[in-house]
């Protein structure tokens, strides 16, 4: 909501500044002395001179210590301050099995951390004119629906920036482990069922997704092109994309590593180009601390307003509740339009973002724009918590002088959740007299699923098998009991040892894992 300049709440307003920020001047012999900031804008705890530059010194120590507590093959880590990369290094080894090092140019994948990156894409494009955070989506893609008319026609690129579409938690990703590419995900939308319009966070990627397809066909590009012409050559970020082809075709890139008989190796590719905008982009620490300098700058970059600050601003400030606080003593968590924004124990706002890929990736950046510095941590293993460690313990150095916490602890216990294998039957023993089947002939067929597409399951070699996807993907059935059946998953989105039952009945068959939003039914 905006206010005009001639409304009573809008003379409030600047009345309120006047009196608080003292825009006007003050009398000479106030007894409170005109402050430097705003009052919204200082802090309790000042920084020290020199406090950031203990901090920088310190991050060689830190760095190796946490990639011994972990384990991780690589990493690379650099720091920003004062619009400047005052630290950049690499640390350990592209993969596993070779002497190549990390360095501070070695590309990696970005993962969600691609959000904050294209959210300052769009502000560019809003700096130009093309488009507006609230645009309407639908105006750009007249095609795009959700489940409510209503939504669909008042959805605006902010809403999608901001999560706060009501389309359900991490919407399509399963989608995209099918096969499925970017404009058919975006079309099979329309029939997930949707919770509140702008009052309920679920964080998706197909939906921001959806937001910067339509601003790449405003500017008349495509997303990856526009990208690359709109940020990454203006900012010199040379080794920058958002395409997984440049990313693999790059001799100095740090393939993904997953956990395996308790060492990390070499994991499979994680392509995400279906997805690119939301987590596509990959990237090195020297070109991230040009992008982190800029947003830093207000949008200026080598002397000049590369994007007007007031474009910009808006994805930097709070658009939604992302984490409302446990109790009345706590600070809620907010999400801008692609950056996460919240305000530290020092009582300073930090701007910050993770990304991770289950199939290899864990990437991590906080600004802390008052101090004027910021610190991204890139690497090339399965998330368990490293660049969140990293990240808050240089912000203590930076506010405190000191670590406040055991980092590592907390950080590695929350991500210890997303490596559990899911579905009811994990650890559930089997039955010790199952139920026969029905006659295998008897469950094989084509099965239709308006979201998920066609399921064919298929009688082979004396054993069940789903077929499902474009391509498709094959998934072996194992007898459990009666007409209910089991299959293994492990992806992207499904931890190794997933389970989901296979329950057929009356002409459909319902598939635990696709069940979460109520879609999972396949009906011949």
């Amino acid at each position: 909501m905006s206010l005009s300049p001639s409304s009573p709440r809008a003379c409030l307003a600047v009345l309120l500044c006047a009196a608080l920020t003292a825009c006007g001047g003050g009398s000479a012999d106030s007894a409170y002395p005109n402050p430097p900031v705003p009052p919204n804008e200082t802090t309790a705890l000042p920084i020290p001179p020199g406090q950031i530059e203990r901090a920088v010194a310190q991050l060689d120590g830190l760095a190796d210590k946490v990639m011994a507590q972990s384990g991780i093959p690589g990493m690379a880590v650099a720091v920003v301050q004062g619009g400047r990369t005052v630290y950049a290094r690499g640390f350990g080894v592209r993969a596993v099995g070779s002497p190549l090092k990390v360095d501070a140019d070695t590309v990696f994948q970005l993962a969600s951390m691609s959000k904050p990156v294209g959210s300052t894409v769009v502000a560019s494009q809003v700096g130009a004119g093309r488009v507006d955070w609230d645009t309407p989506v639908q105006t750009w893609l007249p095609d795009f629906q959700l489940a409510d008319p209503y939504v669909s026609r008042q959805l605006s690129i902010g809403d999608l920036y901001a999560h706060r579409s009501g389309l359900p938690d991490h919407a399509g990703d399963l989608l995209e482990d099918l096969g499925y590419d970017r404009a058919e995900v975006l079309r099979r939308l329309r029939y997930l069922p949707l919770q509140p319009f702008r009052i309920t966070y679920k964080y998706t990627n197909f939906g921001l997704t959806a937001a910067a397809q339509a601003v790449a066909a405003a500017a008349g590009s495509d997303w990856e092109t526009l990208s690359q012409q709109a940020i990454y050559q203006p900012l010199g970020m040379h080794s920058t994309s958002s395409r997984y082809a440049d990313f693999a075709a790059n001799p100095n890139h740090a393939p993904g590593h997953i956990e395996s008989g308790g060492k990390f190796v070499v994991g499979p590719p994680r392509q995400p180009d279906a997805q690119s905008p939301a987590g596509g982009v990959s990237s090195s620490v020297n070109d991230v601390a040009k992008w982190m300098a800029f947003v830093l700058a207000r949008g200026a970059a080598g002397g000049r307003q590369l994007v007007p600050a007031d474009a910009l601003l808006p994805a930097l400030s709070p658009q939604m509740v992302s984490s409302p606080p446990a109790s009345s003593t706590g600070r809620a968590g907010f999400y801008g339009y692609g950056f996460n924004v919240g305000t530290s124990a020092a009582g300073r706002v930090t701007l910050s973002h993770s990304g991770a890929f289950l199939m290899g990736a864990a990437t991590a950046f906080t600004l802390i724009p008052s101090a004027d510095v910021g610190i991204v941590v890139l690497t090339n293993a399965w998330p368990i918590g490293v660049p969140e460690t990293l990240t808050a313990q240089f912000s203590d150095l930076v506010q405190f002088g000191s670590i406040q916490r055991d980092w590592w602890a907390l950080a590695s216990a929350s991500f210890a959740p997303y490596h559990l294998p899911a579905g009811s039957l994990v650890g559930v023993p089997r039955p010790e007299h199952p139920l026969p089947p029905a006659p295998l002939a008897s469950y094989a067929g084509t099965y239709q699923n308006d979201y998920y597409g066609p399921l064919q399951v298929v009688e082979n070699g004396g054993a069940l098998e789903l077929r499902l996807g474009p391509a498709p993907v094959v998934l072996p059935l194992t007898h459990w009991d009666g007409d209910v059946f089991t299959f293994m998953l492990d992806g992207e989105n499904a931890a190794a040892g997933t389970i989901s039952k296979a329950s057929f009945a009356a002409g459909q068959v319902v598939l635990e894992y696709y069940d979460a939003e109520g879609l999972g039914t396949f009906r011949r």
